[in-house]
């Protein structure tokens, strides 16, 4: 039997999009994105909880993400889990989760009269990209 790796996801970005270039002028973007869980407890008070995840998308939809994303933008994006692996300077072994969106949705609201929503952005065939090994350690100035 097969396996199924799905995400789905709607949250916050937690900066702008770190957007870099490969070989072959192959665009990728990085960033945080927060989700919030809100839910009451025995007692009725309120409680929330925040999860922060790595976001990594490829190609046009990293186009996408430099043009139109910035800290605060409300998204929904789908993808799958990837974990990665490296050696540090010291030669200690780190791994990193990430989701590598391959659909993504702008939520905000547009800045003109109308607050029509954006239209979809939905991801494009073939966006998957190289492998996410390219990518090298994560950024140190994620929250996580």
């Amino acid at each position: 039997m097969r396996g199924v790796n799905r995400v789905m996801l709607i949250g916050n970005l937690g900066k702008d999009p770190d957007v870099q270039y490969l070989e072959g002028n192959i665009g990728v973007a990085k960033f945080s994105l927060a989700t919030t869980e809100t839910f009451k407890d025995r007692a009725g008070k309120l409680i929330s909880q925040t999860e922060w995840h790595t976001v990594v998308l490829w190609r046009g939809l990293a186009e996408l993400a430099s043009k139109y994303l910035h800290k605060g933008s409300l998204v929904y994006i789908e993808g799958r889990l990837r974990t990665r692996s490296w050696e540090d300077k010291e030669g200690n072994k780190k791994f990193a989760t990430e989701v590598v969106g391959d659909n993504l949705i702008m939520l905000d609201k547009r800045a003109d009269v109308s607050h029509a929503p954006l239209p979809p952005h939905e991801g494009l065939e073939g966006l998957n990209g190289p492998d996410t090994s390219l990518l090298g350690e994560p950024s140190p100035d994620l929250p996580f």
